[in-house]
């Protein structure tokens, strides 16, 4: 997710809230770029039953034909990689589009819609996941997209770590820690991190693994997360920089 995304997450969040997620991303007759008389594979099956995924589906086979790996990587062992994320989805909705949102990114080609409809389900997921854990224990730092973790916020601080958050100037960006280890960090000053609070209940998810990257540099994982006492959200990588990056 980019900054643009973010802008909008809070207003996403309310459609999530109002019963309202069908809505969030416009109906779509085209695609997918597979045979689905031949689809085999749960995630397979999945993409051909709904028309948002059937058509993203399509703009990822699209836009991989003009990528060009940014690190001298193998072009196609990157599309196996990212397509090894979708499978590894099975039928679940959320995880899927937030798999074939990574692929779109990785080419350099995502529509807005296509990162609002993952923000929407993905945020729709996260709020399940903590129905389901009504004791708010923590779990975990998700390691494969789709996945979501109950957790609670460490830390909220200006993007350095120097100043607390809640009373930093705004031009200081932000960062939290999580009780799990997880991380998130900008540049600006995010709303939902600045409306949080320290020892809040939260969930985070894990909506993007960069493939297209310099050997043995993981950087820039991004994840979803909601502060469950005030459900204001993010949607931040897990460092300053993306990987490849200074």
């Amino acid at each position: 997710m980019r900054s643009s995304v973010l802008t909008r997450r809070l207003a996403v969040l309310a459609i999530i809230l109002a019963g309202g997620i069908l809505g969030a991303a416009p109906a779509r007759a085209d695609g997918p770029s597979f045979d689905c008389a031949k689809a085999s594979l749960p995630a397979e099956k999945a993409i051909c039953a709904d028309p948002q995924l059937s058509a993203i589906d399509l703009l990822v086979s699209k836009a991989f034909k003009d990528f060009e790996p940014a690190f001298d990587g193998d072009k196609r062992k990157i599309a196996r990689g990212l397509i090894a994320d979708r499978n590894a989805c099975k039928s679940d909705t959320a995880c899927i589009v937030s798999a074939l949102n990574n692929a779109l990114q990785t080419y350099g080609a995502a529509p807005q819609w296509v990162q609002d409809y993952n923000i929407a389900l993905i945020g729709k997921k996260a709020l399940e996941a903590a129905a389901q854990d009504p004791k708010e224990t923590d779990q975990p730092l998700p390691s494969a997209i789709g996945q979501c973790a109950s957790t609670h916020i460490k830390t909220l601080t200006t993007r350095l770590g120097d100043d607390p958050l809640e009373t930093a100037s705004p031009d200081g960006g932000s960062a939290a820690t999580f009780t799990n280890d997880g991380s998130a960090v900008s540049y600006d000053r995010d709303p939902g991190l600045a409306a949080s609070k320290v020892g809040d209940a939260a969930v985070i998810c894990l909506i993007s693994i960069p493939r297209d990257c310099p050997k043995h540099d993981e950087r820039g994982r991004i994840y979803y997360g909601i502060d469950l006492a005030i459900k204001a959200s993010w949607a931040l990588p897990d460092s300053e920089h993306m990987c490849g990056g200074a």
